[in-house]
């Protein structure tokens, strides 16, 4: 593992709230992820589920954690199986867990081979009336490839069809939303490592690189500083790339005169951090791109004040688009009176910006969560507002990662975004 070793206590913590939310007389189970094949014989980098990571801190292929807390036998109310490498596997693959490893890594005091698993589920059912099954309900995400969690779901069912079944998701959810103190370090650490990339980019950037160039410096400083690489496909959008919200290429020229949208992030441990910076890819600001830049600047500054209990995502969307509104007034591209005539249902700020502004974030970039659920003390979520003027060829969004408290914690405050600290920063890379 490139990060440093997690207390188990930290998972340990975690499996008894998961406990506490569960009926009795139940069973758990929750897989590994797939190695997803990529062509030939390869696979791609290996990366693991969120929810079993987050119960057990395990970081390899080929394993399973069930949970049973009622079962009469201590030994089976956890229980980790995980492959067995024998000399072979080891020789091509390398270094797989043993027993202690997994003791370790999870605090399960329980081991076990993959290949004693069908005997012991036999055992585990008997013992319980329902199961409890897990699987990614996203509600923006349906694969055509079905998950390891989503087979096994449909296997089990066929073995043992009269036991109830329930969903873990929900549960999930209210589990990983709010952060214990250990998980709020380790997105702080992303977060530490993205500001790392960001200061590298800006001594960067000049007229003449190459969008991809900027991406092979950001993935240099992640991978030299111990992250797994990029937290997701990064954005660089230059020029009117900026104004493709997903834009992923990042096969273009970077021109005098235009502004470069980076949204991207580090991801360390599996947590995630989620930045967009705008910066000019000359070092400076023309007077209407810096206009545009600090209206999106000052909304954000006064909706990470909105990031307190009580309040959704919902509602700060429709606060941001309010504020945005405004913004856009003052740049001229409606008017007060344009805004009294509009449809109620096409709403003219919706022409600049067509996105909600914020999203949970966590174990994943769209992490866990629903726009609906009152925030909680720990939870923590993006800001990001943004303006883009195709006819002006301007895209423009400013993205922080903010903790939900009385007082909001910014975690990424130190990632610059003032016109003058980005401009200063610049100016010393592109004397270079």
């Amino acid at each position: 593992m490139r990060y440093k070793t997690i207390t188990p206590s930290l998972f340990i913590k975690n499996r008894k709230k998961l406990n506490k939310k569960i009926q009795p007389h139940s069973l758990v189970i929750v897989n590994a992820n797939d190695e997803m094949p990529r062509t030939g014989d390869q696979f791609f980098p290996f990366r693991q589920n969120s929810d079993i990571f987050y119960l057990s801190g395990l970081d390899q292929e080929k394993c399973i954690l069930a949970i049973c807390p009622d079962h009469p036998n201590k030994k089976y109310r956890e229980i980790i199986f995980t492959v067995k490498a024998d000399q072979t596997m080891t020789t091509w693959l390398g270094h797989k867990y043993n027993k202690e490893e997994v003791k370790e890594i999870s605090g399960v005091q329980t081991v076990m081979w993959l290949d004693d698993f069908e005997i012991t589920l036999r055992e585990l059912m008997f013992h319980v009336d329902r199961v409890y099954l897990n699987q990614n309900e996203y509600v923006k995400f349906s694969p055509d490839v079905p998950s390891r969690d989503t087979r096994f779901s449909h296997e089990i069912r066929d073995k043992f069809p009269v036991h109830t079944y329930h969903r873990l998701a929900p549960l999930f959810i209210g589990l990983r939303l709010i952060k214990e103190p250990e998980e709020i370090a380790l997105l702080q650490k992303a977060c530490d490592l993205t500001n790392d990339a960001f200061h590298r980019v800006l001594k960067f950037i000049r007229p003449g690189v190459m969008e991809y160039e900027v991406e092979a410096e950001m993935t240099h400083e992640f991978i030299r500083k111990g992250a797994s690489g990029h937290a997701y496909l990064p954005i660089i959008g230059s020029g009117n790339n900026a104004l493709v919200l997903h834009y992923t290429e990042n096969n273009n020229i970077c021109k005098e005169g235009d502004l470069v949208l980076m949204d991207f992030g580090a991801e360390y441990a599996n947590y995630v951090a989620d930045c967009t910076r705008t910066i000019p890819v000359n070092g400076k600001f023309t007077p209407r791109q810096r206009e545009c830049y600090e209206a999106v600047l000052r909304v954000q500054k006064t909706a990470t004040a909105f990031f307190v209990p009580g309040n959704t995502i919902d509602q700060i969307n429709k606060k941001v688009n309010k504020l945005m509104e405004k913004e856009m007034i003052g740049l001229g591209l409606f008017s007060e009176e344009d805004v009294k005539k509009q449809n109620p249902e096409k709403p003219l700020y919706f022409n600049y910006l067509m996105h909600g502004v914020s999203h949970p974030i966590g174990l994943d970039v769209h992490d866990v969560g629903s726009k609906y659920i009152p925030f909680e003390k720990g939870m923590v979520f993006t800001l990001e507002p943004a303006i883009y003027i195709e006819k002006e060829g301007i895209g423009i969004r400013i993205e922080n990662d903010i903790m939900v408290d009385d007082t909001p914690v910014d975690l990424m405050k130190e990632i610059p975004r003032e016109v003058g600290e980005i401009e200063a920063l610049m100016g010393r890379g592109l004397k270079k």
